[in-house]
């Protein structure tokens, strides 16, 4: 937008940001001064060492590093990231102020557009901001175009021309468009076509600024997509020195991943020892990670503090979990069906993705608040019952009888506890096959997937890709702060052979 409008929307946010600083150097003083400790601690843990003083610059400076890190990890690790441009929400009073501040702003260009002379003062800024933007798309070897927008917008010029009363500002417009179309994606093809029928000249600026600033966020999302392959190596050094950098202020900023890394180490000497046969290779420190990255996967984020490490992909490992919860329900749905009604669908065409579709809309939103799963698994039979009598009938076979209707029923319905039979043995494959994978991952070769699980091998076979590639960058980070981990809870000979 023009940025004689985002001055005048710019004034309430930067006083509100002025309060929120001062608020928070406030906060920040008052823990310093009381030596309040570390969140990661508790208030009775006794400290390694005496307790840092932090100055407020150096707290706000760190903070600003984490953002950037989380912005590069967005980009490396989310392959749909795009850049989208902000809007308060809607009804809010910051969205208010904005459209209001800024119809005042049109309103007066209107105005004085239509004095007698015109004031063209304002008007020939809105023009230097959009020459600006032009030159800014431009590339090293568009030398031509950099040479008409010079030419034609001659600022000087122009001012010359309004003094006179020669400036036609609508050939200066069709100009600016003709440029716009020349330098735009494809995709914004149309809007040119909108912006060339529009007559009046305030109603056109406000499209061309419009149409300016998506243009804008084109060029930046060519950008990101353009040096992401490029970009890996930079990203995992710059992450890595920004959490160092984080972690010289915040010394305790590890605990929780500490914890969750010798909790880990803790469940695998407990398996082992009841084992009949203990593993050997159980307590090396890559398998240890791997089978800590899946402890992530059954995460309680309401009650459990996420590692440190992998903060800034907690929303997308509650995603994952959310989907591998879906898949263990889904499949055990499944093979109950199968296993209950025995040969005579198992060769039906068509069938298994039918039943397929119908159990996974039913389990559609089984993770909202409002939603109830014992109903729904109650309806799921009843659904599934009455596909499976039609299917039978129409190849020849007797429909299900009563009994085992009620059975089939049943054990759907029983799915609805976490230790049911078949709901922990699908989970377990799905655990198996995830670990699998992750092992497997750095070969490019996919494990052979575990019985009953066929049903739900595209979706798994996703999950399992965004799992590894999620767990693989997460290593390349921060493997040297887990080693130091990892040394202190694991045997020397283990750790010297670590490969994260």
């Amino acid at each position: 937008m023009p940025k004689e409008a985002d001055h005048i929307e710019g004034g309430g946010d930067k006083e509100s940001e002025e309060s929120a600083q001062e608020t928070s150097k406030q906060t920040v003083r008052k823990r310093v001064r009381t030596k309040t400790p570390s969140p990661h601690r508790g208030t009775n843990t006794p400290q390694a060492s005496p307790p840092r003083f932090v100055s407020v610059e150096e707290l706000m400076e760190t903070a600003k590093g984490v953002t950037n890190m989380a912005l590069a990890h967005e980009i490396m690790v989310n392959q749909a990231f795009q850049v989208k441009p902000s809007e308060f929400p809607e009804g809010s009073l910051e969205r208010r102020v904005k459209e209001i501040m800024h119809k005042a702003f049109w309103d007066c260009l209107e105005a004085q557009l239509k004095e007698d002379p015109p004031q063209y003062m304002h008007a020939i800024k809105l023009l230097a901001e959009m020459k600006e933007t032009l030159l800014s798309f431009l590339l090293p070897g568009h030398g031509h175009l950099r040479s008409c927008i010079e030419e034609v917008l001659d600022l000087a010029l122009i001012q010359q021309q309004a003094e006179n009363g020669a400036l036609d500002i609508g050939r200066l417009s069709q100009f600016i468009i003709e440029m716009m179309g020349s330098l735009c994606a494809p995709c914004r093809d149309e809007d040119i076509s909108k912006l060339k029928e529009i007559t009046d000249f305030v109603p056109l600026l406000k499209a061309i600024f419009s149409l300016l600033d998506l243009m804008k966020l084109d060029m930046a999302n060519f950008a990101v997509n353009s040096i992401r392959p490029h970009l890996m190596q930079q990203s995992v050094e710059y992450e890595r020195n920004k959490f160092q950098e984080f972690l010289d202020k915040q010394p305790h900023a590890l605990d929780y991943t500490e914890k969750w890394l010798t909790d880990t180490v803790k469940d695998l000497r407990e398996v082992s020892s009841t084992a009949a046969s203990s593993d050997p290779l159980s307590l090396l420190p890559a398998n240890v990670h791997n089978q800590a990255y899946l402890r992530l996967l059954k995460w309680n984020h309401l009650t459990e503090p996420f590692p440190e490490t992998m903060l800034m992909d907690q929303a997308r490992f509650q995603e994952m979990q959310q989907t591998l919860e879906q898949l263990v329900l889904l499949s055990s749905i499944l093979l109950i069906v199968y296993t209950t009604t025995g040969e005579a669908i198992s060769g039906l065409p068509g069938l298994m993705e039918t039943l397929k579709n119908t159990v996974h809309a039913m389990l559609a939103d089984m993770h909202n608040p409002s939603f109830c799963l014992q109903e729904a698994l109650a309806t799921t039979g009843e659904k599934l019952c009455i596909e499976l009598s039609q299917c039978l009938s129409q190849h020849g076979y007797a429909t299900l009888s009563s009994d085992q209707k009620n059975t089939l029923m049943g054990q759907i319905s029983a799915t609805i506890q976490s230790d049911n039979t078949v709901r922990k043995v699908m989970d377990s494959r799905v655990q198996n096959y995830l670990l699998a994978f992750l092992e497997s991952s750095q070969h490019k070769n996919s494990p052979p997937l575990p019985g009953g699980l066929a049903p739900v091998n595209k979706e798994l076979r996703e999950l399992a890709i965004r799992f590894s590639h999620l767990i693989n960058f997460n290593k390349l980070v921060f493997s040297p702060f887990y080693q130091k981990i990892l040394h202190k809870c694991l045997p020397s000979g283990e750790c010297a052979s670590t490969e994260t």
